[in-house]
């Protein structure tokens, strides 16, 4: 029997949250500080997804300026009603909660409409926000307060206006951070699904019900329904969910998890990819409450809802880009708002050029680099680049990259007067040049190796030998080494460390070749 190999979106896809509109579904995941944010995919079987587009593709959308890294815009809820999309979430660095619409999940998204949140309990820290339209017309929006519960209150969907004061309705079962709220109706009943207990290790997903929107709310007696908590699971820390129903009356459920380092040998475990989206079958007890199926590292295709996938296993491809087209595809991200004078498709047709600015990767700004997400432990990844920096300070090349404070740099430089390639570690506070060797001019090779332990780094002049310079390892870019709640980007850069670089450092090709799913 085939089967699909989750994670269904590999790599830092977390807070999954979906909907289906006839037989499509389409299921969006937080973003944090990179831009374009709120990534929007398009399935027809649960199982194989395409990206089509994202939310948030406009500045006045995403402000995204002195966000830090894991700001920027936390879970989001994806809704469909009477023939709308609607999208609400949190930037947590700029404005709170929001939502935008559209007609085409595909196109573009309305601007911001923003929604002020208060209780009885003062300003605190409000995030996860969910829409919930009932059948009498009521719209609610549901999101919690700090460590205190699961709020909820009306809204005027066309102008955002709350209509009715904020109600706490639920506090979870004792889990610390009760969040991730979403509202159902199903069978004539409320039944209220949240996470609670952080989302690490301990993350777990509960449900209540009530015959009323803002309860009293009767806790599920299997609760946890879903967590892999105090287990040697090869999936950890699964949370964050929601529900789906297929049109044949299936349920399933998608939710967040991790998937540490399979080959560590050493205590504690450790997860540099990120925060991806899982797929569980979900049944129903005779009483009414869902029971969700096992998080696995395999689903059986036949058991998914869908005569057959649209899509090929997009995840899991070899890429190979040669940005000869005037836009970049979807899966590539700038960090926070990216200025439009620091990179360019037209300047050099059949490349992508980018232009250093006083930027660096150490800085906690929108330096010039174009960047995607590491979605497998095992690939490799390469470039052709034309730059010969006209100064030291000016450099570019690949980034492995998890924050300011935590990359991996293998860059071309002038340092004492002769180009050269370098290998940099940076690792919290400390930075260093572990490798480097002079090179002549000429367009370079530069490649980035990964597995499970290391990335191994080697360049060399285009159609010569390649050369390994140095290898860094993949836990001091993990989340229990490197904090956060992203995951490890690969991607190109430039800059030109204090000051704009003369000189524009050209990329004419990018692959990214996985050895494993």
């Amino acid at each position: 029997m085939a089967k699909y190999t989750n994670p269904v979106l590999p790599g830092f896809y977390p807070d999954p949250s979906v909907c289906r509109v006839g037989d499509d579904y389409y299921l969006v995941t937080s973003s944090f500080e990179y831009f374009p944010g709120v990534p929007v995919f398009h399935s027809r079987d649960l199982a194989h997804w395409r990206q089509i587009g994202h939310c948030l593709t406009r500045p006045e959308q995403l402000p995204l300026e002195h966000a830090p890294s894991s700001g920027g815009i936390y879970a989001p809820t994806i809704r469909h009603h009477d023939g709308r999309f609607y999208m609400v979430t949190t930037n947590v660095s700029n404005g709170g909660h929001f939502y935008v619409s559209t007609d085409d999940p595909a196109g573009s998204w309305s601007d911001p409409i923003w929604v002020p949140f208060s209780s009885e309990h003062g300003e605190g820290r409000s995030i996860d926000p969910s829409l919930f339209f009932d059948d009498d017309g009521k719209v609610y929006f549901t999101c919690n307060q700090s460590k205190i519960g699961i709020f909820q209150f009306e809204i005027d969907i066309t102008t955002g206006e709350q209509l009715t004061a904020s109600r706490l309705i639920w506090t979870g079962t004792g889990g610390q951070y009760p969040e991730a709220p979403h509202l159902y109706k199903i069978n004539g009943m409320y039944y209220l699904l949240i996470a609670e207990g952080g989302t690490g290790y301990g993350h777990m997903v509960t449900i209540a019900r009530s015959d009323q929107p803002y309860g009293p709310f009767e806790s599920c007696p299997d609760n946890p329904i879903l967590t892999h908590r105090s287990s040697d699971l090869p999936i950890q820390a699964t949370g964050h969910a929601d529900l789906i129903q297929t049109p044949a009356g299936d349920w399933w459920l998608v939710c967040l998890g991790i998937r540490p380092n399979p080959q560590n040998r050493s205590w504690p475990p450790y997860h540099h990819l990120g925060r991806e989206t899982f797929l569980a079958p979900v049944t129903w007890t005779k009483t009414g409450w869902p029971q969700v199926g096992p998080v696995e590292l395999a689903v059986e295709v036949e058991s998914l809802p869908g005569e057959s996938p649209v899509y090929d296993d997009e995840q899991t491809k070899d890429y190979h880009e040669d940005f000869a087209i005037p836009e970049l595809a979807l899966h590539w991200n700038f960090l926070r708002n990216p200025r439009s004078e620091d990179w360019s498709l037209d300047s050099h047709p059949g490349n992508l050029t980018l232009y250093g600015s006083e930027l660096t990767l150490d800085d906690a700004g929108s330096p010039a680099c174009v960047l995607r997400r590491q979605q497998h432990f095992r690939c490799l990844i390469s470039t052709g680049t034309t730059f010969d920096p006209a100064r030291d300070g000016e450099e570019a090349g690949l980034t492995v990259f998890m924050n300011e404070n935590h990359h991996y740099d293998l860059a071309l430089v002038r340092w004492n007067g002769q180009r050269c390639a370098i290998v940099r570690r940076r690792i919290g506070s400390l930075s260093a040049i572990v490798a480097q060797m002079p090179l002549p001019p000429g367009r370079v090779t530069l490649a980035v190796e990964a597995d499970y332990l290391y990335y191994i780094f080697r360049c060399g002049l285009t159609g010569g030998e390649m050369h390994t310079l140095a290898t860094g390892e993949t836990r001091y870019l993990s989340t229990e080494v490197a904090g956060g709640f992203t995951g490890v980007y690969l991607g190109m850069y430039a800059t030109g460390s204090g000051q704009r670089s003369s000189t524009p450092a050209l990329f004419d090709y990018f692959e990214y070749h996985p050895y494993d799913s």
